[in-house]
């Protein structure tokens, strides 16, 4: 499609520029993100396989961290390969339909991850803080039953979005998405409309899933470092304590990415694009690279199969 001033009555086709203001590095930005795509596939693929071959590791956290994994593996393949087609091979242009599909996974695949992290905070409380009853209540039908709604909430949640954008905007000022991948709000503020009902819903979407998540996974460690600190024995203060070290890391380098992307986006008139851009792809390719690493060297058990599975 060609580029023009002239409002443009429903696209078929959009062009994403990447990285405005960096389109002449871009070749080279790809380099790095290439290799954390290809190590967190590789990462997540042997975590995966270590959980599923393992019976040892049958266990509600170590089944958490699976979908965790599964999760990074669809959410960096949902945006990798259109990014590197406009690095590498110049490739720019996304059907309408293909870009709100992306932008339908990339934010369902968030909300599911964000999900995740609450379900592995509730099982790390029920472990330390009632660790009688733990088996008895993270029965492996509870763990199925968790997934499934977390995974229903994120996709419910953030359908509405299509809906809103296919059925109420038809008038757009540019088919240039100044972004690598199709975003909500970056496909929004293209519309030449009234677009308020649509950021309303993308905050709403944004509050009611990381919002009820960082808030409950912040009660739950509350009360887990309360419940540690009560135990008589250091040792044993430590025992308990190194079982949430990882999922601690993850959650914190997970949300500070996400709320710098989520809030320079609406609020940071003043910040650069190529800076908000970076951020906000590395906010879904780090943890798919990091998440990995970290589970593998704060696991215990997870460390030795690694090892078991390199030496053999």
């Amino acid at each position: 499609m060609s580029i023009s001033n002239i409002t443009v009555f429903m696209p078929s086709v959009f062009t994403l520029i990447g990285i405005p203001g960096l389109e002449s590095v871009q070749c080279l930005i790809g380099i790095p993100f290439c290799a954390m795509y290809l190590i967190g596939m590789i990462g997540n693929s042997m975590l995966l396989i270590i959980i599923k071959s393992e019976r040892s590791l049958h266990e509600p956290m170590y089944i958490f961290l699976g979908m965790l994994g599964v999760t990074d593996i669809a959410l960096a393949t949902t945006i990798m390969p259109k990014m590197l087609g406009i690095f590498w091979f110049h490739v720019p242009e996304i059907y309408f339909e293909s870009c709100l599909l992306q932008m339908w996974l990339i934010h369902s695949f968030q909300g599911i991850e964000s999900g995740i992290l609450m379900a592995m905070a509730l099982d790390r409380y029920v472990a330390i803080c009632y660790p009688l009853r733990h088996g008895a209540i993270f029965t492996h039908q509870l763990v199925t039953q968790i997934g499934a709604v977390i995974t229903l909430r994120a996709a419910i949640l953030v359908a509405p979005c299509l809906v809103l954008i296919k059925c109420r905007l038809q008038f757009y000022h540019t088919t240039i998405i100044s972004h690598c991948y199709c975003e909500h709000m970056a496909i929004v503020k293209l519309a030449a409309e009234n677009v308020r009902i649509n950021k309303i819903y993308g905050l709403f979407v944004a509050f009611t899933v990381v919002g009820f998540d960082i808030t409950f996974i912040t009660l739950s460690y509350i009360q887990i470092f309360i419940t540690v600190f009560r135990l008589p024995q250091k040792e044993a203060r430590w025992k308990a304590f190194n079982t949430c070290i990882a999922h601690i890391c993850v959650f914190l380098q997970l949300y500070s990415l996400g709320l710098f992307s989520f809030f320079t986006h609406r609020f940071g008139a003043h910040v650069p694009p190529y800076i908000h851009i970076l951020f906000s792809s590395l906010y879904l390719l780090v943890p798919p690279f990091l998440n990995p690493l970290v589970y593998g060297a704060k696991t215990k058990l997870i460390r030795i199969h690694v090892v078991k599975m390199l030496c053999s």
